[in-house]
């Protein structure tokens, strides 16, 4: 397919996913230039380019309304808000009947256009499922075949930055291995024979040779897709509560004005004119016009806001799960801490200068793309401690480095590899004290035993600890779910503050906790950045995304703060309880006007035009009244 082909391909996909939008702009255009034609005392032209606009808007609500009418086997606002824009054009009031369909297009174009948004995240899990694996059969060479033709006990080779096809064991050689997508954790995990890996996961160094011990359909990674799509299926009480009331309504306002068109005449002695006439503008008064427009302008203008200050929300069904809020769940890596080890403690030998010591560990780990050598060469560059060399080093895939600098021969890595017993009693055991405060020990061993130990740690957001606060002064519960282990999770969470804590996590282990806190307090927000934390997102009632994250969580949740800024949390339920109640006022005034005009219908008091006005003013005012919600929040 050549390039032009595909541009037009994807212009094509473009119109295609945004048609209803396009056809309800065009109708808003089409309106207008039918009030001007009205103006200039062109009738016969307006009727017919209000007519048009009754079509192009109108169209798609009409098909749907019409489609699930006979799905459901039960009306809906669809079909009403139709019908009141045919009554009013029956009674020659083209101009209302039109606006009242543009309004309604606009308002379901942007759900649609939502709706398609939401299951783009499965593809993107998809990408992370590698398609072939290395087979290793009867001591011949490896041969790359699909994963669908794979077998439980198959042995499949790794190679060095390659991704695990599949669940299962180690049965040959050792590595490092990037665990995030599971965990979510920025440390790999050192891996020997025995030792589990999973789908998903990357190989960073060592060659390996995985006996497989699930289908693929089993692997932790296919569960993770599984969550997502399962928790994007399940409805809201909000959601259902709605529809439940637009059926009801519907079904009172179409019986309420086919008696009106009968038993005015038989039970008061209207004649059929006036009989007709008020039903008519039953119709017209009592189409939700004004209700729709209570909670879009308003919805609008909070996502707006929120757009403002770096915090975007996927709908305004999102922004009403927020202002109730009760527990709010936290990932530990890349949300409450910065998502990359850095440098906390460093202990020299007493006869070695701290200095030069430096110089030599850094120096032997910049052979390395390990995240701790790195952090480490990165604090020995703020040292300053100059230009490294380049030593010869031998690589020992899940347990260190061996080096030698100027015929001095080094050890660099975890206790087992230099030597535990030697460093467990380095400088008064400080090892165990350091791991006690949740810190990742790296040892440096000569000739003449432990030369130096370096402390690693993920650090906490100082805007993580003061959103932590803020959001407990808003009455909400801050929970961490994190995979680290129990001592670095008590002392994360002592840090940031939170109220609660659950150490080792799988994503299957956040879901539960969720549907846990779901079940006791009922709205429960998630924030997380990784693909680990893509179903506990999609299950929980509001998932917020830090915008570094990957893909997956962006796509998945319901909020996605830009700058990683958790302050913009608690900013954004106070603009989200705002909102709510500005609904809240605009809903019982649009309510009370409809009643009122109603019931004035019914006594003959009022006519059709100034129902129409009643009807038209009552929503610009609730429209004028949303958009307060574009002032900034204090």
């Amino acid at each position: 397919m050549n390039t032009s082909n595909r541009e037009k391909l994807s212009l094509n996909e473009k119109i295609k996913e945004h048609g209803e939008l396009i056809a309800a702009l065009a109708s808003g255009i089409i309106i207008l230039i039918a009030w001007r034609l009205n103006v200039a005392g062109l009738e016969t032209a307006s009727v017919i380019a209000y007519l048009t606009a009754f079509v192009i808007g109108g169209f798609a609500k009409a098909k749907e309304g019409i489609e699930d009418t006979i799905a459901d086997k039960r009306l809906n606002v669809e079909l009403l808000m139709i019908l009141a824009a045919v009554g009013s054009a029956i009674i020659g009031y083209w101009a209302e009947g039109a606006i009242l369909i543009f309004i309604f297009a606009v308002s379901g174009a942007l759900e649609t256009y939502a709706m398609n948004k939401s299951h783009r995240e499965i593809s993107a899990l998809m990408a992370m499922q590698p398609e072939e694996a290395w087979l290793v059969r009867d001591h011949l060479e490896p041969v790359k075949v699909s994963i669908d033709t794979l077998e439980l006990g198959d042995y499949l080779l790794i190679k060095p930055g390659e991704r695990v096809p599949a669940d299962g064991v180690i049965v040959k050689g050792t590595s490092s291995i990037d665990e995030a997508a599971i965990s979510g954790e920025p440390i790999p995990v050192s891996k020997n024979i025995g030792d589990e890996v999973f789908a998903g996961t990357v190989n960073l160094n060592g060659l390996i040779t995985m006996e497989m011990t699930k289908p693929n359909n089993e692997t932790l990674f296919q569960k993770i897709i599984a969550l997502v799509q399962s928790a994007q299926s399940e409805k809201s009480p909000s959601q259902q509560f709605i529809e439940k009331f637009e059926g009801t309504y519907v079904n009172v306002v179409l019986i309420t004005v086919a008696v009106m068109m009968f038993l005015p005449h038989f039970a008061l002695g209207w004649d059929w004119t006036t009989t007709f006439y008020r039903a008519m503008v039953l119709l017209v008064v009592a189409s939700p016009c004004a209700l729709v427009a209570s909670i879009m302008p308003a919805t609008l203008a909070a996502i707006s806001n929120g757009a403002k200050q770096g915090i975007l929300f996927k709908g305004g069904l999102h922004l009403e799960h927020l202002s109730v809020l009760n527990v709010l769940a936290v990932d530990k890596t890349g949300t409450l801490t910065q998502g990359k080890p850095v440098v906390t403690d460093m202990i020299v030998r007493p006869d070695l200068d701290e200095k030069t010591t430096l110089h030599a560990l850094a120096s032997i780990e910049a052979q390395s793309n390990h995240p701790l050598a790195q952090a480490i060469t990165r604090y020995a560059r703020e040292q300053q401690v100059g230009e490294f060399t380049q030593p010869a080093i031998e690589d020992v895939p899940g347990w260190g480095i061996k080096a030698t600098i100027q015929q001095h021969h080094y050890t660099v890595g975890k206790p087992e590899f230099v030597g535990k017993d030697e460093a467990a009693q380095f400088a008064n055991h400080a090892a165990d004290r350091l791991a006690q405060e949740g810190k990742t020990v790296i040892f440096m061993k000569d000739e003449q035993g432990i030369a130096a130990l370096v402390a690693l740690k993920d650090t906490v957001r100082q805007e993580a600890k003061d959103a932590v606060a803020a959001l407990k002064q808003l009455g909400v519960k801050v929970v961490m779910l994190t995979g680290d282990n129990e001592k670095t999770a008590h002392v994360i969470a002592q840090e940031a503050g939170v109220d609660e804590y659950v150490a080792e996590c799988l994503p299957e282990t956040k879901v539960t906790y969720i549907k846990q806190y779901l079940a006791s307090d009922k709205f429960v927000g998630m924030v997380g950045d990784g693909i680990n934390d893509a179903p506990a997102l999609a299950t929980a009632t509001t998932g917020i995304a830090m915008g570094e994250g990957t893909d997956v969580a962006l796509e998945t949740a319901d909020m996605v703060l830009m700058k990683n800024d958790l302050s913009k949390i608690a900013y954004a339920i106070k603009l989200s309880r705002k909102m709510q109640r500005i609904v809240k006022q605009n809903i019982i005034f649009s309510i009370s006007v409809i009643a009122l005009l109603i019931i004035s219908n019914f006594l003959q008091v009022v006519d059709l035009p100034l129902g129409v006005i009643g009807h038209e003013g009552s929503t610009i005012l609730v429209i004028l009244n949303g958009l307060r919600m574009l002032r900034k929040q204090d």
